[in-house]
């Protein structure tokens, strides 16, 4: 039997992606790694300077990518980043919402400030909802599209190190994209989460740059080392392509091992 491999930098050929939260670490990878496979690409963050770098980047590497400014928690914001897309490009086939936050004094149910409660959900539930809304009426417009959202690891399991809001918010995530899912199934859009162990990014260092909390959380990650943002951006490539087209409502989760097995050790 002969095997086709797949060309690898045509997967994305003829679409047009969204990514969030693309300034750096896993959005930058993703925008990165879709134009490289043929997307025309939006990159938006809150910081347009970083979004143009990227932007830039994908550009001087024969790519296609337009810059865009977005405050993921603001609905004005929001739908004009899709009406940019959409404006530059002629249609939108892909949403990767990963615009996301992590406050240092996210702790316990008894320490968590409600204002970093509420900023959390503003940005990492909301916007994820935001994104979605308003992405959805293009979609159809395009005869159908993914939406992937990203979640994390402790949706599923809870964290080691108490951080309320942000495993909060994740669970929102993933009940919100499996209810999106399946609305929207038989309408030609499938909506996927993606849950991410530990990532080696700058704000993880910046969390663990104590040692002794460094190691209690990579103690438990079986393969013995945190993930990397390209190893996400990989996924998020699979379920943004028709590779993924009989999946939807669905969590893809790229952790290490970690809420396969409790480990100590060794």
């Amino acid at each position: 039997m002969t095997t086709i491999e797949p060309n690898l930098s045509t997967r994305l050929l003829g679409k047009v992606a969204i990514v969030t939260g693309a300034g750096g670490g896993i959005g930058e990878c993703a925008a990165e790694l879709f134009a490289a496979n043929g997307a025309k690409v939006i990159v938006a963050d809150i910081d347009l300077d970083q979004a143009s770098r990227v932007t830039q980047s994908i550009q001087d590497k024969g790519g296609t990518a337009y810059s865009v400014k977005v405050d993921v928690s603001d609905e004005a914001q929001v739908q004009e980043m899709v009406d940019a897309a959409v404006g530059q490009y002629g249609t939108l086939n892909v949403i990767f919402n990963n615009a996301g936050i992590f406050p240092a004094d996210d702790g316990g149910a008894l320490d968590t400030p409600l204002e970093t409660w509420d900023r959390v959900m503003q940005v990492n539930l909301k916007g994820v909802f935001l994104g979605t809304r308003c992405a959805i009426p293009k979609m159809l417009q395009a005869g159908g599209g993914s939406i992937i959202n990203v979640a994390s690891f402790v949706a599923l399991m809870g964290a080691a190190t108490a951080q309320v809001a942000y495993t909060a918010s994740k669970g929102g995530v993933l009940a919100f994209t499996r209810e999106v899912a399946v609305e929207y199934a038989r309408k030609g859009i499938r909506a996927n989460s993606i849950c991410p162990g530990p990532i080696e990014t700058p704000l993880l260092a910046e969390l663990l740059s104590d040692p002794a909390r460094r190691e209690r959380r990579l103690v438990h990650i079986p393969i013995g080392r945190f993930g990397t943002a390209q190893e996400i951006a990989n996924g998020a490539l699979f379920l943004a392509s028709d590779e993924s087209s009989f999946m939807t409502g669905s969590q893809l989760v790229i952790d290490g091992g970690i809420t396969g097995a409790y480990v100590t050790p060794q």
